[in-house]
């Protein structure tokens, strides 16, 4: 019996899936995309998508199969029978998530700039921590708070799609004009990825949804379609109204948009949903994170105190505190652009494991009953999770060395922290 309480139907996990999906990524990232791709950045989010409804189908069969708090440690602890490789995971896992949670809420001290006079990262770290609150009263109000959140971040996002197809194109069109050929495409593919990663931390908060073997495989596929069409919209529509070289060299390229029709109001409404964007990444990210550490303590791979629950709020509070002050910390430094490609990076190997998984446990584990298959298979092989898995590995091989090295800087933080780890444990046994 789980010791959290299960408050979550479909329409709010599915909701949650939005809200951690839609938030910084796309207000901040499509610029950047623009200046890649050009015009043709709307292959570049259908190539999102698809990886999306990959990885995302394998991770509603792994959560239909085990639905457990820390469901990446869990997935492949099961899968490949190693305790070192499971920790690495959910290492990698709960590190993103404590980076995404710092550099997007720079995000929202930036934005919250044009209204208050104040430091960045002292607005950074006042929603680090009223959010943090919200995640410690408990699962019921974070979701209540986020579905808020992302219908706020969506509406922003369907207003600058009305814009797009209510206005005549500022030119010509020409949607497969892309000014650096496929190789800007694949590099803007690369980038805005960041901009989907987040439904995987759907599977984190299972023991905290109603029916999880049937809930979490729907909000999962619910939530990466909805999504997808959304931004694969929103990339059609930006180019219509402002060219892609504009949207390239634009901080704020969303707010620009609604300015270049509606003036300062247009500006001003896109800028204050954009701070609801990021607030709503941020809320996410804290709450799995803190399931992250809560699951992995559960399961002896981290210190046991960590998987406390509070007795009031049935929240796993001391983990609830320990992702705060760890991104607080990460507040102080961090670079948008930078940052998601070093997150993209470790998200995209963890895809290519959690795909590896359902291969794996097609054959190992056969005989368990499977609440929802990926479909499309030759006999007990499944065909999307290889597809899935390749092209997990061709991203993860484009990025720059730098970026590279820091993910494998990660890793091997992560390995030394779980060798003495279990070296200590050990010898308090053994005393």
């Amino acid at each position: 019996m789980s010791e959290l309480k299960r408050h979550m139907g479909l329409f709010h996990l599915t909701m949650y899936g939005v809200g951690l999906i839609l938030g910084a990524g796309i207000y901040v990232l499509i610029g950047e995309a623009a200046g890649f791709a050009g015009n043709s950045m709307w292959i570049s989010f259908l190539l999102g998508s698809i990886v999306a409804i990959f990885a995302g189908l394998s991770y509603a069969e792994l959560s239909a199969l085990f639905p457990k708090a820390a469901a990446e440690y869990t997935f492949v602890k099961n899968a490949f029978k190693n305790d070192f490789f499971a920790f690495i995971i959910g290492w990698l896992t709960t590190i993103t998530s404590i980076i995404v949670a710092a550099t997007v809420s720079l995000g929202f001290g930036g934005y919250l700039t044009q209204f208050i006079e104040i430091p960045i990262t002292i607005g950074a770290i006042f929603l680090i921590g009223i959010l943090s609150i919200v995640n410690f009263i408990g699962i019921k109000e974070s979701t209540w708070a986020n579905t808020i959140f992302a219908l706020i971040t969506a509406s922003g996002l369907i207003f600058i799609i009305f814009l797009g197809f209510i206005t005549e194109p500022i030119e010509s069109m020409d949607y497969f004009e892309a000014p650096n050929g496929m190789t800007g495409i694949i590099l803007a593919f690369v980038l805005i990825f960041f901009a989907f990663i987040g439904f995987e931390d759907m599977a984190n908060v299972a023991e905290e949804v109603r029916k999880p073997q049937k809930t979490i495989p729907r909000a999962i596929i619910l939530s990466v379609i909805i999504t997808g069409i959304i931004y694969i919209l929103v990339s059609l529509s930006v180019i219509r109204i402002l060219n892609w070289e504009e949207l390239a060299v634009s901080s704020a390229p969303l707010a620009d948009v609604a300015h270049s029709i509606l003036g300062i109001n247009g500006s001003i409404t896109l800028s204050l949903i954009a701070l609801f964007a990021t607030a709503s990444t941020v809320l996410i990210t804290l709450v799995a994170g803190a399931r992250i550490l809560y699951g992995m303590a559960k399961s002896n791979a981290l210190p046991q105190f960590l998987g406390r629950i509070h007795p009031k709020t049935k929240t796993p509070w001391i983990a609830v505190i320990g992702i705060l002050v760890t991104s607080v910390g990460f507040a102080f430094v961090g670079d948008i652009v930078v940052v998601a490609n070093i997150t993209v990076f470790a998200v995209v190997i963890t895809f290519a494991v959690i795909n590896l998984a359902v291969i794996v446990l097609r054959y190992t584990e056969s005989e368990l009953e499977r609440p929802f298959k990926v479909p499309i298979n030759i006999g007990k092989f499944p065909i999307l999770p290889l597809f899935g898995f390749a092209t997990t590995v061709y991203m993860a091989l484009q990025f720059e060395i730098e970026v590279m090295l820091i993910g494998i800087a990660i890793v091997g933080i992560g390995g030394i922290f779980y060798i003495v780890f279990k070296n200590n444990n050990q010898i308090s046994k053994s005393s």
